[in-house]
């Protein structure tokens, strides 16, 4: 049983089942509660595989992006400055953490906001991962939390990114483009519209530097 045969299980499979697991080659098979996992500082399982800025695992001793870390409280235009600065990084996938920890820390009137979000992100995550089909169920999901919302939220552009998900996300979950090519072929799946920004530029938000146009 090798640490690698094992940590393949994991990234394709995302857990370990209790089930014993017998690796190719016919050697004994290995329970779960024998394998060596890695533990956070609390003890609790916890995977420390390097990964990418998409957030997929790679082989131990590749370069890391590290992840963010969990539980940060932070004030609401913090989380959307932050959010979207990680996503015009090409790194939906902690844009989303982002996200979570605000769905997971703020009152109850807020959570629907944040989750919509959070989804958002990972639809925008799995797109970047050339997987439509997950795309399309993640950003489904979002524009249906974003619409219990109260529109003009913090200022965010509620309505342009529910209809931005209405109209992708019918088209990702086809397969097909116009002319009947598999979509989740990377050559040949349809250019995708760029999301929205999270947020309106209100005139209040402007830059005090800004040039008066009337001048």
């Amino acid at each position: 049983m090798t640490r690698k045969w094992i940590d393949d299980r994991r990234s394709n499979h995302g857990h370990v089942s209790d089930r014993p697991l017998r690796p190719p080659d016919g050697t004994a098979t290995v329970t779960p509660d024998k394998v060596d996992r890695d533990r956070g500082p609390d003890g609790r399982p916890r995977n420390d595989r390097p990964r990418d800025a998409l957030g997929r695992p790679l082989a131990y001793g590749s370069p890391d992006v590290p992840r963010l870390a969990e539980g940060i409280r932070r004030a609401p235009q913090e989380t959307i400055d932050e959010a979207q600065a990680l996503c015009d990084a090409g790194r939906p996938f902690h844009a989303h953490e982002v996200f979570e920890d605000a769905w997971k820390l703020s009152p109850p009137a807020e959570r629907d906001l944040w989750k919509g979000l959070a989804q958002l992100a990972v639809g925008l995550t799995h797109l970047a991962r050339g997987n439509p089909r997950g795309a399309s169920t993640l950003l489904r999901r979002a524009g249906t939390a974003l619409r219990r919302c109260e529109p003009g939220t913090f200022d965010l552009d509620l309505e342009g990114l529910i209809a931005w998900c209405d109209n992708v996300s019918p088209e990702l979950r086809s397969g097909t483009d116009a002319l009947g090519t598999r979509a989740d072929h990377p050559a040949a799946r349809p250019p995708v519209p760029a999301a929205p920004r999270f947020q309106l530029v209100r005139p209040s938000r402007r830059s005090s530097s800004a040039p008066d146009p009337q001048r």
